[in-house]
């Protein structure tokens, strides 16, 4: 008969072993999200810069708020590749999310990084119509938000997986409002939009933590590095896209406008 306290004693090492992981496993999720921010952050504010001018002579074009636009932001901004630049984003994720299974972990970083550049062409008009004070101000608050609900998912003990569904449910919902108010362009359901969307996306972060960290646990007894690997890659993938969010739909909310 196996000795009690040598099989506490090996239940216990493997525990450690499993926390150990999955720090070192969250440290990768943040650290790929937090380097795929500093990319966005760049790539937006190198092009708007690229894009604005404050010569009347050299402006190729002016925005309603008064910002003039050199040739490459009217480039930008003012033609169909604006429509390029809004959805390639999107083809990167979903094409991503595809082939996460057929590519190797080196190659899902990359395909991150390039959804991280990508995303900051797309995001850059929000120098051109928001203040920068009030752009730096904004990220703040979501950053310190998002700390906190990350936290909550990692931390508690209660299961956020019947969340899911309600959650992706509502953002499907908040889809086909965002399509409607194109043709609408109500302030006021805009509003309700963007304070909907914080709260989605606030929920979708404490949901996203939490599966983060059961998928490992999960699959940590396997063995397999490789997928572990992917799996951070995505995780930093689902709480960039949650940060992002809530980040845009506060913007809208709070943001300065120029």
């Amino acid at each position: 008969m196996a000795d009690h306290t040598t099989i506490r004693t090996a239940v216990g090492a493997r525990a450690q072993a499993i926390d150990a992981g999955l720090r070192a496993h969250m440290n990768k999720v943040y650290g790929t999200m937090s380097v795929g921010m500093l990319i966005t952050a760049l790539a937006a504010w190198a092009v708007s810069g690229l894009a604005q001018t404050t010569d009347p002579a050299a402006a190729a074009a002016m925005l309603p708020n008064g910002v003039m636009l050199t040739s490459f932001g009217t480039a930008i901004f003012a033609s169909p590749l604006q429509w390029l630049i809004i959805f390639a984003p999107l083809v990167v994720v979903f094409g991503m999310s595809a082939m996460i299974n057929r590519i190797s972990a080196p190659a899902a970083q990359l395909t991150f990084y390039v959804f991280a550049v990508l995303m900051g062409l797309s995001l850059s008009s929000i120098f051109l119509v928001y203040t920068g004070f009030s752009i730096v101000q904004v990220f703040l608050i979501t950053a310190v938000a998002f700390a906190g609900l990350s936290l909550y998912g990692y931390t508690t003990g209660r299961d956020l997986s019947a969340m899911g569904t309600f959650l992706m449910m509502g953002v499907i919902g908040l889809i086909v409002a965002m399509v409607v108010n194109i043709f609408l362009q109500s302030p006021g359901l805009m509003f309700a939009i963007s304070a909907i969307g914080v709260l989605l996306f606030a929920g979708l972060t404490a949901y996203d933590t939490q599966a983060i960290k059961s998928n490992y646990v999960a699959m940590a007894s396997q063995g397999n590095t490789d997928w572990l690997e992917k799996s951070a890659i995505m995780g930093a993938l689902n709480l960039y896209l949650d940060f992002i969010n809530m980040f845009m739909f506060l913007l809208q909310l709070f943001g300065d406008r120029r």
